[in-house]
């Protein structure tokens, strides 16, 4: 590996405080690049990155990964930025579409048609996003990150993914995960602990150094930070990954 590591991590709102440590706790040199999180996968898979916080959904595919590091994007109870939106109750959802950017949010969301929601609608590939301003009887849609603030409230109905994971299971959820290269070095790995674990501590001075400040100084990005994103990778989370994983390749549609 390089001496400086190639770094993948996610482009939205819910990673500044990573972000924010990556780039200002100094015992990490890195190229920092910041993604969706369906580029992270494929920028790690196709070799150009060195380490990547990626989707949950594909790391047990990848060969030759480690999970590195104790945090996560994470959610303890609602996430508030990953959910399935519709006018319709989701009992009589004909269609879901599903936010191209997403990776782990579309295998949940075929776990809980099948376990909790008792559907099975038609998937659908959303990539142009003015569909959500004309919605047909009976279709949903998939959104995650920052562009789910702009939805909120333009449809009846919203099923928070991370609350209707935990009504299922009483389990926290964690989307996303830090992973490196097997034989990326110690003093790499134990680097950027450091420097999430900073970022994570400083997330008020994460917000105000960030474009999501705001004209509230950034009490809006903080409050969703703290309460709604949990960024520890513990033990109930693991537990929820190996459900989650256990079950992946029972439920349709599979992560893309």
């Amino acid at each position: 590996m390089a001496t400086i590591p190639r770094i993948a991590a996610v482009s939205y709102l819910n990673t500044i405080p990573f972000i924010y440590g990556i780039e200002h706790e100094g015992s990490l040199r890195a190229d920092l690049r910041l993604l969706p999180p369906a580029q992270c996968a494929a920028a790690y898979m196709s070799g150009e990155v060195d380490i990547a916080l990626l989707p949950a959904a594909v790391v047990p595919d990848l060969p030759m990964t480690d999970i590195v590091t104790d945090y996560c994007i994470g959610a303890s109870g609602a996430v508030r930025t990953v959910v399935v939106v519709s006018d319709s109750p989701i009992a009589d959802v004909r269609r879901i579409w599903l936010d191209s950017h997403s990776r782990t949010s579309v295998q949940l969301t075929g776990y809980l048609a099948k376990y909790k929601w008792n559907i099975s609608p038609e998937w659908l590939h959303l990539a142009d996003y003015s569909l959500l301003d004309r919605p047909a009887a009976g279709d949903a849609f998939l959104l995650i990150g920052d562009k789910v603030f702009e939805s909120e409230g333009r449809f009846r109905y919203s099923y928070d993914l991370a609350a209707e994971w935990r009504a299922l299971t009483r389990l926290p959820f964690a989307f996303a995960l830090w992973v490196a290269r097997k034989g990326t070095s110690y003093e790499i790995t134990d680097a950027l602990e450091r420097s999430l674990t900073f970022g994570v501590e400083r997330i008020y001075e994460a917000v105000v150094q960030s474009r999501y400040v705001g004209c509230d100084n950034g009490l809006g990005a903080y409050d969703y930070l703290t309460r709604n994103i949990d960024f520890m990778l513990d033990e109930e989370k693991h537990r929820a990954l190996k459900k989650f994983w256990d079950a992946g390749i029972r439920i349709v549609p599979r992560s893309y």
